[in-house]
């Protein structure tokens, strides 16, 4: 997006997906809807970083995640949208007053939830939803992303996201988002993806505990 009050742009990163969701992509290109195809696929961290990637080269002040299985609902990037003023991170927040999760199991609730509540116990952050997908972020917080070491490649991606713009003292603001569950396919989130972002996590808390010391 080239500013808050401009229309906005759809970039589809395809990382070589084998179900012909590269070829359906391709389909719906025009003006607006571009397609960025990468030849393998790297994890979530890596593709986000080279849809920023695309996006920060053409000049776009601002950059919004959201996944395209109909979870993230795109009525609401407006409200990502109206908060962006004065605000370099937005984040869209299923776990607070006006959020709302529909046609999640328990299991992935209480993963979701006490993933943040410990992450934001070992950081020191007070936000409610620090692996939501659905944000926006401002050119000067990319520029701070692309200058920072990444280790995440799985969602501890987004909670790393969220630690980058704290360290950097760029203003964060939560914002309800609505939350559905896919009704088609297969989620990505797997044993392997939660042990990594709690590894980082841990490591990251220690990390804090030591430089204050």
């Amino acid at each position: 997006m080239k500013s808050a009050s401009a229309d906005v742009d759809i970039l589809i990163v395809d990382d070589n997906s084998p179900d012909g969701t590269g070829a359906l992509a391709d389909s719906l290109v025009d003006s607006r809807t571009h397609v960025l195809h990468r030849s393998e696929k790297g994890g979530l961290g890596p593709a986000y970083l080279a849809g920023f990637t695309w996006g920060y080269d053409r000049g776009y002040e601002y950059f919004v995640e959201m996944d395209a299985d109909g979870s993230h609902q795109p009525e609401e990037i407006s409200r990502l949208l109206e908060a962006a003023s004065g605000h370099d991170l937005v984040l869209g927040t299923r776990w607070m007053p006006g959020g709302v999760v529909i046609n999640w199991p328990l299991s992935r609730r209480l993963i979701s939830q006490f993933g943040t509540r410990y992450a934001s116990l070992a950081l020191g952050l007070s936000f409610r939803d620090l692996t939501s997908g659905y944000r926006l972020l401002s050119r000067r917080l990319i520029a701070d992303i692309f200058d920072s070491q990444l280790t995440t490649i799985g969602y501890g991606f987004q909670i790393e996201i969220v630690r980058i713009a704290n360290a950097h003292e760029r203003t964060i603001i939560e914002v309800p988002i609505t939350f559905v569950e896919r009704v088609a396919g297969n989620s990505k989130m797997s044993g392997k993806i939660v042990v990594e972002a709690w590894i980082k996590t841990t490591i990251w808390g220690f990390q804090r505990i030591v430089n204050r010391r």
